[in-house]
């Protein structure tokens, strides 16, 4: 009899319940593995640091002393030395992720086993690269190779020496065509070019990298006026070579004007600079935050050829936002050009009014700032030890109010409900600021939206101020909340108030949502009390892009907290009027404006699909160095598919669904007498070597992939959910099925 069978009542199993939310499960011995295994998943999901996966996978990469992995690396530098140097470089990435996704290494090698083992005549000691290349040859290997270089394969007639490759939809190989773009005559353009980068002397002693090396990268992201650009990756270098040009349309915001072109008098008045962000991408796929600045470039407007060329110092950020990292060289062009230049008198003129007027807005927010803290402290001495967050650095060390970090955001297409919103905020990475040095202390760093999307990651304050964001622009009333979770340490997190009074805490970090219902101290001691289900403790103050409040009530315990912002007795405000002087859009050109959020690049079908073969290959490496065969059952794999989705949909809607249907047709998968086990996880990065790492970290998934017994069979199923800005909600399950023979 199967072990996998249902209950004696007939009724399906209830799910089991991990980090509040369900799962389908199957009756069996899998299901204590399922429910555990995804404990381990929601560590790493929620930004859990995994040891490097390289030390963790180390051992299981076998490689021939005669294997021509050299050869190989010795045809991609020959097939790029008459292309330009971007171009050369392009072309040993495209060779080397090719090599990779086909798993030439190990073809390779079994080719010369076979070959030392069948074809060389006893008296020969050596192999030569005449004998190798021409055994790779007659077994269509480098034919292979060459066509899946120029995107012609036919990838369900490629024949695979290593796991097969999961079936997925079809993905046209040919290369996309750029076309020419259509400008509008009629509309003023900025074009932006960037020519190389010089002193980056953190990057001195960075070695040329190899012939299909993957290596360090630069990425500059720039926003301007709801433009957002991207430049193409250039490895990190102490001169590095950014060739790139960026066409910034200049348009007026007035009703009516849309359609007229700005002269030089208009752009003038526009005081929005070129935010710049340059983001390190390591060769893990890990992404730091090098410089942010902000460019003016109005100073073209009074350049006689129309042309200026600016060299951009730029500062590190946090603690060395004082250091330089490296210059930039730019280009600024106005396109069409301007019939009548201004003279650099007047935009210097115009430069030092807008700063005059910026600082005094600035000295008088902060008048009434101290004022006010003044009053706040008058009401209880005790209120000094509130975490009351008037200001908070970004993350060039400059001091603004936090009312300016948020501000309503559409998502447009690209999300659809507050609670997708949610979760596409929680799939962002955590990280906190680095801190040099020891004390534990933490390091004061809000990073501005655009810094915070370049690298996909931040602090809890950047994603709870892009939660808040995006439920304003959905229409809700939404706060950042400033106070303390367990053992005292501080925290923010996003609360909306309901039009009937209901009061909900949006963990950004998470996507989970909380009700708060308040403890009343006044009750009796035997009177029935919520309990409250949060991990908040405490709460300082909240605010939004117009609102700030100060929490005066006797008790800055959130679970006795009373959300009435209408009563002053309660919750001290801040003027409004105040506020918007410093905090509105346009009012100071200190305060950068919103980017708009981008559309994923990521194919979800590819991505699963060739990480799925990239585990299927380790785990397959890995029970070969333990001395087991591996058999994969595909239909197996195919029908975890569907318990993933009703991971993710939960995760999104708090709706659990597919249990039953889950549960029947794995019973249908798994004969009499034999055993399923299942582990479930989910991660927010897409390195399948970092993924198998902290697996095998689980004994729960060790028990799976290490699998011995009669009849195993092995299973994997990989699901990428792609949300805006490129983040994904990665699900895994290994699963085995086997002979029960005890």
């Amino acid at each position: 009899m199967s072990r996998v069978k249902p209950l004696k009542s007939g009724a399906a199993e209830p799910p089991p319940r991990s980090h509040g939310m369900n799962m389908p499960a199957v009756k069996g011995e899998g299901k204590q593995a399922v429910k555990k295994g995804r404990k381990e998943g929601g560590k790493e999901g929620s930004g859990a640091r995994t040891p490097h996966p390289r030390a963790a996978a180390r051992g299981r990469w076998r490689r021939c002393p005669r294997s021509p992995r050299g050869r190989w690396g010795s045809f991609a530098g020959a097939s790029a030395m008459s292309l330009p140097p971007e171009k050369a470089s392009e072309l040993k990435q495209i060779i080397h992720q090719q090599l990779l996704k086909m798993d030439v290494h190990g073809r390779i090698r079994e080719v010369l086993a076979e070959t030392i083992r069948e074809e060389l005549a006893p008296e020969h000691q050596q192999l030569s690269t005449e004998d190798l290349i021409r055994a790779l040859r007659q077994r269509g290997i480098i034919d292979d190779v060459m066509k899946e270089l120029k995107f012609v394969a036919d990838v369900n007639g490629m024949e695979r020496t290593s796991a097969p490759k999961p079936s997925t939809h079809f993905v046209d190989r040919e290369p996309p065509v750029l076309k020419k773009t259509n400008i509008d005559p009629t509309r003023r353009y900025l074009y932006l070019q960037v020519l190389g980068g010089k002193a980056f002397l953190d990057h001195l002693q960075e070695p040329e990298p190899l012939p299909g090396q993957i290596c360090s990268t630069f990425t500059l992201c720039l926003h301007f006026r709801n433009q957002r650009f991207r430049s193409k990756p250039v490895p990190c270098a102490c001169e590095p070579d950014f060739q790139d040009g960026f066409l910034l349309e200049i348009h007026k915001d007035s009703l009516g004007d849309g359609s007229k072109m700005v002269d030089a008098t208009t752009m003038l008045s526009i005081c929005d600079p070129v935010h710049m962000v340059l983001i390190k991408t390591d060769t893990f796929g890990e992404t730091t935050l090098v410089a942010s600045y902000f460019l003016e470039w109005r100073s073209v407007l009074a350049a006689e050829s129309g042309i200026t060329n600016v060299a951009v110092e730029l500062l590190g950020v946090g603690t060395e936002s004082k250091v330089s990292v490296g210059v930039l060289n730019i280009r600024l062009e106005m396109y069409p050009p301007l019939n009548k230049t201004l003279s650099s008198d007047i935009t210097s003129t115009q430069f030092t009014l807008e700063r005059q007027k910026t600082a005094e807005k600035e000295r008088l927010f902060l008048v009434y700032a101290k004022q006010w803290w003044r009053e706040y402290l008058q009401i209880r001495p005790t209120h000094n030890a509130r975490l009351v967050k008037i200001f908070a650095q970004d993350e060039n060390g400059v001091n603004r109010p936090v009312c300016s970090f948020v501000r309503p955001l559409r998502a447009g297409r690209l999300l659809d409900t507050p609670r997708q919103a949610a979760r596409f905020v929680s799939v962002l990475g955590h990280e906190r600021a680095p801190v040099i040095g020891g004390g534990g202390g933490k390091q004061e760093q809000w990073c501005t939206l655009l810094a915070f999307l370049g690298r996909n990651k931040g602090d809890c304050e950047d994603h709870a101020n892009l939660l808040c964001s995006l439920l304003l622009g959905f229409g809700l009333e939404a706060f950042v909340c400033v106070g303390t979770k367990a053992k005292g340490v501080p925290h923010t997190w996003v609360m909306t108030c309901g039009s009937d009074g209901t009061i909900t805490f949006w963990e950004s970090l998470t996507g989970h949502r909380y009700i708060h219902r308040p403890i009343n101290p006044d009750d009796p001691p035997l009177a029935e009390q919520p309990k409250p289900l949060y991990p908040y403790r405490t709460i300082g103050c909240i605010f939004n892009h117009e609102k700030f409040f100060g929490n005066c009530q006797p008790s800055d315990a959130v679970e006795v907290c009373v959300f009435d912002l209408h009563d002053e007795s309660k919750w001290k405000p801040m003027s409004g009027e105040a506020i918007k002087s410093v905090c509105a859009p346009g009012a100071t050109s200190s305060v950068p404006p919103f980017p708009p959020l981008c559309a994923s690049t990521v194919d979800a079908a590819v991505t699963s699909n060739e990480m799925e073969v990239q585990l299927r290959i380790l785990v397959s490496e890995h029970r070969k160095d333990l001395g087991f065969s591996t058999v994969w059952d595909d239909q197996l794999s195919y029908l975890l598919s569907q318990a993933l989705a009703a991971y993710e949909l939960e995760r999104t809607t708090g709706v659990s669904a597919g249990n039953e249907e889950f549960q029947d047709a794995v019973r249908r998968a798994v004969p009499d007498g034999h055993t399923f086990k299942g582990f479930p996880i989910h991660f927010v990065h897409r390195n399948a070597r970092r993924v198998f790492a902290t697996c095998l970290r689980s004994p729960f998934c060790e028990e799976i992939i290490c699998c011995r017994g009669d009849q195993v069979r092995l299973a994997v199923r990989v699901r990428v959910f792609a949300y805006p800005e490129s983040a994904c909600a990665v699900w895994i399950m290994f699963a085995c099925k086997y002979r029960s023979v005890l």
